[in-house]
């Protein structure tokens, strides 16, 4: 595993992330093959764990605590997040930071995050949503101040909105925000335009998820592909997406090398990006953790196969079914 600078935060973290989401919020998921895989995961040397409040009402908040306190004598680290009061994804404009993020909701489930894992502090807390509109709100300057001086955490975040990786920059002119998560893949490229550049202008640390396209880039959807109703991807996945991305997967099974799977291929991608910190990845199953952080050991990719990849940029906006 390789490991690199998270922003200015000073941890040094792999550059394949474990992500928990699927383990408590998708289809299929059993609490012992998660920590199964999550403990796979510290034995090949991935070190920076992400969870969230919403996955599950604290559920994977406490698998990672379970991996934490299994593992006290590695230096792991943990990302959370705190959800929305108001429970809307994405955030909008329309909505007030007062009614989004107050401070005794801010306050009450970085406690309740902090409990979850067992630690002292939170190395990353991050707002699950976010509208630049509310960069210049006193109460977000309090609120964010007050989480490091009370030392619930050590360093401050935010996830930002699918498909708008520019509306997180004025919060991180501010100085109060240390890293970024934002979607970034073969398709989503647009972080590259004006996101990262003022990442690296200010040593923030940048998170990349959804590296496989919420699983589309596995490879293995076709257009019978169908979840169950209670799954999330039954509706990011429904017949308004599910055409179109399964036509472009297709493509770009063209352009794979012999001996090279698509998750390969899509992480590598992403790896060849120097902004970017560490690339969150779901892994529920050990198999799949020892598939995707042997990545890390494989080297660039060829120049000529990133430059062909780059046509395979597919700008979207936000729809009723992305968030």
């Amino acid at each position: 595993m390789k490991y690199r600078k998270f922003g200015r935060t000073g941890f040094e973290v792999s550059e394949i992330a474990h992500g928990l989401w699927g383990m408590s919020g998708w289809s299929g998921s059993e609490d012992r093959q998660s920590l199964e895989a999550l403990q796979l995961a510290v034995d090949l040397g991935c070190n920076f764990f992400d969870t969230a409040w919403a996955y599950g009402g604290g559920k994977s908040d406490g698998l990672l605590g379970q991996i934490l306190s299994r593992n006290r004598g590695k230096r792991l680290y943990a990302a959370s997040k705190i959800p929305p009061l108001n429970g809307k994804w994405p955030a909008s404009p329309k909505d007030k930071y007062c009614d989004v993020f107050p401070a005794d909701h801010v306050l009450k489930h970085a406690r309740r995050i902090r409990e979850k894992l067992g630690t002292e502090s939170i190395d990353l807390l991050q707002f699950h949503v976010w509208d630049d509109g509310w960069s210049d709100e006193a109460e977000f300057r309090d609120t964010v101040e007050k989480l490091k001086s009370d030392g619930l955490i050590r360093f401050f975040g935010l996830s930002l909105n699918r498909w708008e990786p520019e509306n997180g920059i004025r919060a991180i002119r501010t100085g109060l925000v240390d890293a970024v998560q934002v979607i970034y893949n073969i398709f989503d490229q647009a972080p590259e335009d004006k996101l990262f550049p003022v990442c690296r202008e200010l040593n923030i640390g940048v998170i990349a998820r959804v590296p496989l396209d919420e699983g589309s880039l596995g490879g293995k959807m076709t257009l019978e592909t169908k979840f169950p109703k209670n799954d999330w991807r039954a509706l990011y996945f429904g017949p308004e997406n599910l055409k179109n991305t399964v036509a472009r997967v297709e493509k770009l099974k063209a352009l794979l090398p012999a001996g090279m799977s698509l998750p390969e291929l899509a992480l590598r991608f992403i790896l060849a990006e120097p902004t970017v910190s560490t690339t969150i990845v779901g892994m529920r199953k050990p198999d799949h953790v020892k598939e995707n952080l042997a990545t890390s050991e494989l080297g660039p990719l060829d120049a000529s196969l990133i430059k062909a990849l780059r046509q395979h940029r597919w700008d979207r906006k936000p729809k009723r079914w992305s968030d």
